[in-house]
């Protein structure tokens, strides 16, 4: 059943509409919560696409949902579990050698053993064996089982308060900590070789991303739920870097993409009997298709009147290589200055 129902209905009058939602306290606060979650993971987000980080990225999602199952059968609320096991989970990850990156500690060349492989293994062996634990904590807790659906899928029903206040607290922490890390970062992002001859501790710098992005995706599951928190992390940042080159407008795009998503995800699934999760994914998704298809659509018609080179050169190939060539230019300029 909609919760629209028990009123009028959707008007077609944005002002009547909200009007509607906002007489709800648990709208107010899931709108409120939303916006918070949607900052913090347009900005993690748009660092962990460029540096390439969405395996990682998914597992802390994933291990979300065990760790907020197991919570609630020991007795402590869904959200210190989502917090705790995330958290948890990137400081293992970050023990584990990136991908392309010697684990004798050099920065590239010869001699030393990839660390990709490890990386890849230890990350999957995590996910599997948490997401396993999850439905275990499940079966324990029969009482929990209803719930199952909403820490995968995600639901805004029954924000409180309180809960908007520990997500607000955790997100501006973490902003604060990517603000203060964010030149180096994007530097060891665009160029870890680089940036390491330079004195920048890369390796450290990844520590600290990856908690952070392992309270991004404990503060996306709550909304979205463990399963999609690729919806928020991925999508609008994906789609602001198909748009632009340049770091902090592709930023504050990744931020503005993910707020209009979720808020419209919000405003549908209040609307309709299905799940927040499924329209914030769907319309994060458009939005990559529509982003994806102008760019190869300007690459098209640059190529076909040599406004880039010789025609055909802008493929959908080529573009991805132009792009990413662009994205790396722009970040050593900016981390530079």
């Amino acid at each position: 059943m909609r919760l629209a129902d028990a009123s009028t209905g959707f008007s077609w009058n944005p002002v009547t509409d909200l009007d509607g939602m906002w007489a709800y306290p648990f709208m107010v606060n899931a709108f409120r919560a939303g916006a918070i979650v949607a900052v913090l993971a347009g900005c993690v987000g748009w660092f962990m696409v460029l540096r390439r980080q969405s395996f990682a990225g998914h597992t802390l999602s994933v291990v979300g949902f065990p760790g907020a199952a197991g919570a609630t059968l020991i007795g402590f609320s869904a959200s210190a579990g989502y917090f705790g096991f995330c958290l948890a989970a990137a400081v293992v990850l970050a023990a584990v050698p990136r991908a392309g990156r010697p684990v004798d500690g050099s920065t590239g060349g010869g001699g030393g053993a990839v660390g990709g492989g490890a990386e890849a293994a230890v990350t999957g062996t995590i996910q599997a064996f948490l997401l396993g634990c999850g439905y275990l904590f499940v079966a324990l807790y029969k009482g929990f089982l209803n719930g199952v659906d909403s820490l995968l899928f995600g639901s805004f029903l029954g924000i409180t308060t309180d809960q908007v206040l520990v997500l607000l607290a955790v997100a501006a922490a973490a902003l604060a900590v990517l603000a203060l890390i964010g030149r180096p970062l994007l530097f060891a992002s665009a160029d870890p070789d680089v940036a390491a001859a330079r004195g920048v501790p890369v390796g450290a710098l990844n520590t600290v991303f990856l908690v952070l992005l392992g309270a991004a995706a404990a503060e996306v599951g709550q909304i979205t739920g463990s399963l999609l928190v690729f919806a928020l992390l991925v999508m609008p940042a994906a789609t602001a870097q198909t748009l632009t080159a340049r770091p902090a407008a592709g930023l504050a795009l990744s931020v503005a993409i993910a707020l209009a998503v979720t808020w419209t995800g919000l405003i549908t699934a209040y609307y309709s009997p299905y799940p927040i999760g499924f329209y914030v994914s769907t319309f994060a998704f458009g939005a990559y298709v529509l982003a994806r298809a102008g760019s190869l659509a300007v690459a098209y018609g640059r190529g076909r009147t040599g406004g880039h080179g010789r025609t055909g050169d802008s493929g959908p190939g080529q573009g991805r290589e132009v792009l990413g060539a662009a994205r790396v230019k722009a970040a050593r300029v900016e981390a530079a200055r």
